[in-house]
């Protein structure tokens, strides 16, 4: 690719973060939510937010960029993008649309953000009541399949269907999430540890999914601030520098009524081939990786098609030692994720990934020094972020 990429151009300077509330509880408006975690990642890179210049984000944040800008006060507005589609998988993407943006003179600081207010705007995870119904939800809702659960499992049931897989390594993603969340102060389920027993007991969603396979319902926000290499080495912390970006969708992964042609699919077979090359590594030379688990199955499957296992081995590979820090194979989530940390449409697994490389995690893997994010499995488009210290 030479010189036709962003890698090791841009820095991730500035991590932002508000408290994080279950669904509903958050005090203040999402987008004062969104201009604390802006203003948080300003302070937390040693630069004033003014110097922003440049504003990203997903997942249809309502946040307009304009109005953003204009709150803080940024003196001029030279890049706004939007990445495609619902859900997270535009985490990663949103963050190699800044990094482009930074690499082809369009903007020196972007901020990529994400907030999410569920009493102000409605759940998530709530299918919303309709008199009438037409397109492709027509061959689905009326037939009960209307939530995002239902349709994932039905793929991570396939999968398991046809590698032969039991419920094991769906307990050991949920249970290692669980784990890292414990020594993490600022997560949802600290102090609240899962055992095996209470996952098994507790109540099915949808099979294959417990309770406990599933995402938080989550208020908050939470901002990234990138800036060029050269420039993020003066700042107030230490660089985590994008090694590499990749966005995109597989053959009519967005054809809708469940009719994509590879079912049992995270949507990542043709991004990860072009994610390791822009990086120049392999799988093996992951420390860490933050995989978004709106749903455990989705975890599996990605962990696989990003080259980790073969589906063959996902008995063997997916446990609790395997994917728990300091000293598993591939440490997953280790702030707690999705699953346990907070659920902000996973841009504070990004968050994560960056403090792996600075080396402040709770649960930091020793001398870690790359660190990948999947984001958004099984939607389209999804996207990926490899980052090092």
């Amino acid at each position: 690719m030479g010189e036709f990429t962003i890698k090791d151009k841009t820095a991730i300077a500035g991590l932002g973060e508000t408290q994080y509330y279950k669904r509903g509880a958050a005090p203040v408006s999402e987008f004062r939510l969104a201009l604390e975690a802006i203003q948080r990642a300003a302070d937390d890179a040693g630069i004033p937010v003014t110097a922003i210049d440049g504003i990203a984000s997903y997942s249809n944040d309502r946040n307009d960029s304009v109005r953003v800008a204009t709150a803080l006060g940024l003196p001029e507005l030279r890049f706004t993008n939007m990445f495609w589609g619902g859900g997270g998988g535009g985490g990663s993407g949103a963050i190699g649309n800044a990094a482009a943006a930074i690499v082809a003179g369009f903007a020196t600081t972007v901020v990529v953000y994400r907030a999410l207010a569920q009493g102000q705007f409605g759940r998530f995870g709530a299918t919303p009541a309709m008199r009438t119904i037409s397109g492709p939800i027509a061959y689905t809702w009326p037939y009960g399949m209307s939530t995002p659960a239902q349709w994932i499992a039905l793929r991570t049931r396939r999968f398991m269907h046809d590698h032969h897989i039991t419920q094991d390594p769906l307990a050991a993603i949920a249970m290692a999430c669980y784990h890292h969340a414990q020594s993490n102060p600022r997560a949802i389920m600290y102090g609240r540890p899962l055992t095996r027993q209470a996952y098994d007991e507790s109540r099915w969603i949808v099979e294959p999914f417990h309770l406990y396979d599933c995402c938080l319902e989550n208020d908050g926000a939470a901002a990234v601030i990138l800036t060029s290499a050269e420039r993020a080495r003066d700042l107030k912390q230490k660089p985590a520098y994008v090694m590499a970006s990749a966005q995109g969708s597989d053959f009519r992964q967005g054809a809708t009524a469940e009719n994509g042609p590879d079912y049992a699919t995270s949507n990542f077979k043709t991004l990860a081939p072009r994610l390791y090359a822009m990086a120049g590594i392999e799988p093996k030379d992951v420390d860490v990786a933050q995989v978004y688990e709106n749903f455990t199955g989705a975890v599996m499957t990605s962990i696989v098609e990003h080259g980790f296992c073969h589906p063959d081995e996902v008995m063997d590979f997916c446990t609790f030692e395997n994917l728990t820090a300091p000293n598993g194979k591939l440490p997953i989530n280790t702030s707690g994720g999705n699953l346990a940390e907070c659920y902000m449409h996973g841009l504070e697994l990004i968050i994560e990934a960056a403090r792996q490389v600075r080396g402040t995690s709770t649960c930091q893997v020793k001398d870690a020094e790359i660190s990948m994010v999947v984001s958004g499995p099984m939607v389209a488009p999804v996207s990926d972020l490899i980052l090092r210290r």
